[in-house]
């Protein structure tokens, strides 16, 4: 072999960022490749070194940690968030009145992107294929939304305010403005569902006296393959974890220093009889800028690295779903990670 038999185990696992460039970037324990070690790959292996550790998680984002695989499969995991979870989302807007400075063409791909609450599972794909049925829906694959509003002056606004706010009704049009038609016996079957915008605060536009919208929106079924809106996820990434060492004492002016290239949290001061002495406590927050790596007295006594089988995953959820349920199996996720 090439490489030292101490230099192994850190080739293997570890993926090693220097001031010129970064080592170790190559997955290479396959069958063979080093004496006296066993990588065939089998699932019991993989079920003892796989595990998932749920980080955070609230309504709208959650951090995980997937140990155990490769890069491979966390970024499959990705792609499948991004590109093949389904939603509901608007296809089709028939703008019937619209006197707003916003274009049709803009208010149609704002109204588009607008996060839809609805279940997906609930619904049927729409057949593109059936040229009758283009512009109109049925209760098992679309919804429809309409939004009707016109601005007005306020007769109680006082004569020397200048506040758009209180100088005009219905001025700034929001999600909360549409509303939610039902279709055939929507009403019955969907009774109990809040159907609507995910959110009701995201300005649509804004008008002056006169103007006004009517407008009616048909909402299908889809993927984000097909078309980003369709995507549950606002964002989804993941990154390696990283690790920091320090290969000796670094203390008083130097540490302060030490202290100041890397991300608040990683790095703390100790005081030892007297004496300032830089710790790693967090190397998890470090972003890996390598900023370290251009003090000339402070490259040599710290070593940064990745750990290769440990992915901090992280993704924002902008549909209806809340994270959890966007990764269990309904969501045809071969994952079960909450």
């Amino acid at each position: 072999m090439a490489a030292r038999m101490e230099n192994v185990e850190e080739i293997r696992n570890r993926v090693i960022l220097g001031e010129f460039g970064v080592t170790n970037v190559h997955t290479t324990d396959f069958p063979g490749n080093y004496p006296g070690y066993d990588d065939t790959w089998n699932v019991e292996k993989f079920q003892k070194n796989f595990r998932i550790d749920v980080v955070h998680l609230d309504e709208n984002s959650m951090e995980f940690d997937m140990v155990g695989i490769d890069a491979a499969i966390a970024n499959a995991f990705r792609r499948i968030l991004l590109a093949e979870v389904p939603t509901m989302a608007t296809e089709k807007v028939f703008i019937y009145s619209n006197t707003s400075i916003v274009q049709d063409e803009v208010l149609a791909h704002r109204l588009g992107l607008i996060p839809i609450k609805a279940d997906p599972r609930l619904f049927e794909y729409r057949n593109t294929g059936e040229e009758s049925a283009e512009e109109e829906g049925s209760e098992i694959d679309t919804i429809q939304l309409q939004l009707k509003i016109k601005c007005s002056r306020n007769p109680r606004a006082s004569k020397d305010s200048s506040d758009p706010r209180e100088l005009y009704l219905n001025h700034m049009v929001y999600s909360k403005d549409i509303k939610w038609v039902p279709i055939g016996n929507q009403a019955d079957v969907f009774a109990d569902c809040c159907i609507g915008p995910v959110h009701d605060d995201i300005l649509i536009a804004q008008l002056r006296p006169g103007q006004e919208l009517d407008i009616v929106m048909h909402c299908v079924k889809g993927i984000g393959k097909d078309h980003a809106k369709f995507s549950p996820v606002a964002t989804a990434s993941y990154r390696l974890l990283p690790e920091i060492t320090l290969l000796e004492v670094v203390e008083g002016e130097k540490a302060e220093r030490l202290k100041q290239c890397f991300s608040r949290g990683v790095i703390d001061l100790e005081d030892i009889n007297g004496t300032k002495v830089a710790k790693v406590v967090n190397s998890r927050l470090d972003t890996c800028s390598r900023e370290v790596l251009r003090h000339s007295d402070l490259k040599n006594v710290v070593k940064l690295g990745r750990v290769r089988d440990h992915f901090i995953c992280t993704f924002m959820c902008s549909c209806y779903k809340t994270p959890c349920k966007l990764t269990d199996k309904n969501a045809n996720i071969p994952f079960t990670v909450a």
